[in-house]
């Protein structure tokens, strides 16, 4: 079992993506990186990023589809392979989010739906209860500790009992697990759900953070986006500064995942973190020195083992059937649930068809070539009907099989090329690809 100790000194960081990979290696003041659990296999990790560890540049893994925050424990597989991870980066601690990804299943006899994106819990004591149970397992699963991070959100649970920083306090207070705070999605929370960062960070055990997350969006309509694809604003830095200006965090990153720009723009906006971090460090200095007293430091309050009791399993149903109900309304067009915002609801469910439509084209970049401007008009409309069952490489078999079974993709080469590349993934045996289509991929990849 991964027990609290003092947090590793990261520094500042970047989030590692092949895309920029070079340039990371590049930056100056890099003193550690984060990658996507799941999109590294430990036996053929990428040359960039073995020669980082051998500069002795600290990786740290971070899942995205655990689940934790979900009604069913823990997947023991996706454990294994987050714990594989950890040890093959030789990394001081794991990471994952404060969510739930998937729903419906065995556990509330519904059709099983994946939701292809980070999705909020409740804050209630029933969430609570199933969300420190599951970290718990998660906990005696993996060989390094684990943090857990706060999410963006677009909706607001009717109902909630707690508030962001209560809720996060008990579960530090209660399982010992470690903090990743995202200033960007307190920021997100502000402005969607009307949320105020400095109660939240009044609210929380500062001595539990492993690090922060820092990161772009952009205002649409009155939604902020938490999309990693813009520069870093404003608002977000002032709640780095406020957070600094209460505790030093053992590390700080910065996240981009679409939309790269050049090296020095990456460049400036660390410094831009540095400079938030530094300016908080001004005000903690100085309260210190006039006497007023800052937030406790040093290592978390050890966890407190809790047996799962028999209330935990009726927890588990009562918040199964809850995300069931939301999943399915937000991607299969069922009725929303009572007590939820009905636009809120329809945003969400747009950003989550636009989310799955963005990660198949990179995971099977033949179809927007095959399709070409046709790919994302018909992808959408055909999310809005058919939820995600599987992953996204099985979503994008089953969009594919859908086209050549709804028969209006006319006959052509596109419709010749989709079924070639369908039965290529489907069939017992991979056929070579045509060469105008290797020819199209290796453009694309420029």
């Amino acid at each position: 079992m991964t027990r609290p100790g003092t947090a590793t000194v990261l520094g500042t960081g970047i989030g590692w993506r092949p895309e920029i990979a070079d340039a990371v290696e590049r930056m100056p003041g890099i003193d550690w990186v984060e990658v996507v659990a799941e999109n590294t296999c430990p036996g053929h990790l990428p040359e960039s990023l073995l020669r980082l560890l051998d500069r002795g540049v600290t990786v740290v893994p971070h899942g995205v589809s655990l689940g934790l925050g979900g009604a069913e424990r823990p997947d023991e597989a996706r454990l294994a392979a987050l714990a594989e991870r950890a040890e093959a980066l030789g990394a001081p601690l794991v990471t994952e989010h404060i969510a739930f990804v998937r729903a419906g299943g065995a556990l509330t006899a519904s059709p099983g739906l994946e939701a292809g994106h980070l999705l909020p819990v409740p804050r209630t004591r029933d969430a609570l209860d199933v969300l420190c149970a599951n970290v718990r397992i998660a906990q005696e699963a993996l060989p390094v500790p684990l943090a857990v991070e706060n999410i963006a959100a677009l909706i607001a649970w009717p109902g909630e009992e707690l508030t962001e920083g209560q809720f996060l306090y008990e579960l530090a207070d209660r399982t010992g697990v470690r903090l990743l705070i995202d200033v960007a999605n307190l920021h997100t929370n502000h402005v969607n759900r009307g949320e105020d960062p400095a109660k939240a960070l009044a609210e929380l055990p500062l001595e539990a953070i492993a690090y922060v997350h820092v990161a772009g969006g952009f205002e649409r309509d009155g939604v902020w986006h938490d999309s990693h694809a813009h520069p870093v604003p404003r608002p977000v830095l002032d709640i780095l500064t406020d957070l600094t200006s209460r505790v030093s965090p053992p590390g700080v990153l910065l996240e981009r995942d679409e939309n790269f720009p050049e090296p020095a723009e990456l460049e400036g906006e660390l410094r831009a973190i540095r400079e938030a971090v530094t300016a908080g460090a001004r005000v903690r200095d100085t309260s210190a020195g006039t006497g007023v007293a800052g937030p406790a430091g040093g290592e978390p309050a050890p966890a407190v083992r809790e047996p799962e009791s028999a209330g935990l399993g009726e927890s588990r149903q009562r918040l199964g059937l809850a995300q069931a109900s939301l999943l399915s309304a937000l991607v299969a067009g069922t009725p929303v649930p009572e007590g939820f915002d009905r636009v809120r609801l329809g945003v969400q469910a747009r950003s989550l068809a636009a989310k799955r439509a963005d990660v198949v084209a990179k995971v099977a970049p033949e179809l927007p070539l095959i399709l070409g401007g046709g790919y994302r008009a018909g992808f959408l409309g055909y999310a809005q009907h058919h939820p995600m069952r599987g992953g996204y490489r099985r979503d994008a078999l089953d969009f594919a099989e859908h086209l050549l079974l709804d028969g209006r993709l006319e006959e052509g080469r596109a419709r010749r090329e989709l079924r070639r590349w369908w039965l290529d993934r489907s069939g017992p045996a991979p056929r070579p690809r045509p060469h105008w289509l290797r020819r199209g991929l290796q453009l694309a990849r420029r």
